[in-house]
């Protein structure tokens, strides 16, 4: 594929649908996780690809899905927000991902 047909592909139906389809399971991973939209937004690249991986989906080649990704996780947020039973199974997963900055002494 050349870099036209592959600029043609990003941009059309079957590519956002497919987008979209990775950016809803990315999100209930995360989601799963209790990692937000600003966890998310404050993540390097590196640890964001690897959070991809150990969701089982191949980490997206562009930040348009991540973004997607954020919004989601903020429209659930805001969901969940009058739920508080609302279950997150793997919550304590998140200090794998998300590491509290260290206090100093």
């Amino acid at each position: 594929m050349d870099r036209t047909e592959a600029d043609r592909y990003a941009h059309s139906d079957v590519a956002e649908r497919s987008r979209r389809e990775k950016a809803v399971a990315l999100a209930r991973y995360l989601w799963d996780r209790d990692i937000s939209a600003d966890d998310l937004a404050a993540m390097p690249a590196a640890t964001r690809r690897k959070l991809a991986r150990a969701a089982e989906i191949n980490p997206p080649s562009s930040d348009e899905t991540w973004t997607v990704v954020a919004r989601l996780l903020e429209e659930k947020a805001a969901w969940a927000a009058g739920r508080p039973e609302t279950p997150r199974p793997n919550r304590d997963e998140k200090i794998l991902w998300v590491k509290p900055p260290v206090q100093p002494w």
